[in-house]
């Protein structure tokens, strides 16, 4: 009985750390205004964080004085996340955050034509 509940929690403890991913989103310069998903969220470098399931992409705008506005998007599909898989072993549900996001995404702003 004692070995079950060991098991239990060590596996309930994955399923919980397993769905969060995160990333830092950093731009050259820094200091780039960060809108995700149309809300703004802060300033490069700037640390992205979530629970949502695989696939689920983010729209991207950074924006800077002096350079133009940067749009992309990143998608919860860039990396396998062991620990959802073990914790969707046991419980099934946690197969669905099975996929984070890359450590860091890096961006490069583009200067503005001085002649504008």
């Amino acid at each position: 009985m004692f070995k079950k509940s060991i098991a239990f929690m060590l596996a309930l403890s994955i399923l919980l750390i397993s769905c969060s991913s995160s990333t830092i989103l950093t731009s050259e310069p820094e200091g780039a205004k960060v809108y995700i998903n149309d809300e703004y969220v802060g300033k490069t470098p700037f640390v992205y964080e979530d629970t949502k399931i695989m696939f689920t992409t983010n729209r991207l705008r950074m924006e800077k004085e002096g350079y133009e506005t940067f749009y992309t998007s990143f998608t919860r599909d860039e990396e396998v996340e062991i620990g959802a898989i073990v914790g969707g072993v046991f419980f099934i549900v946690p197969f669905l955050w099975t996929l984070k996001y890359k450590p860091t995404h890096n961006y490069e702003l583009i200067k503005l034509d001085a002649k504008k």
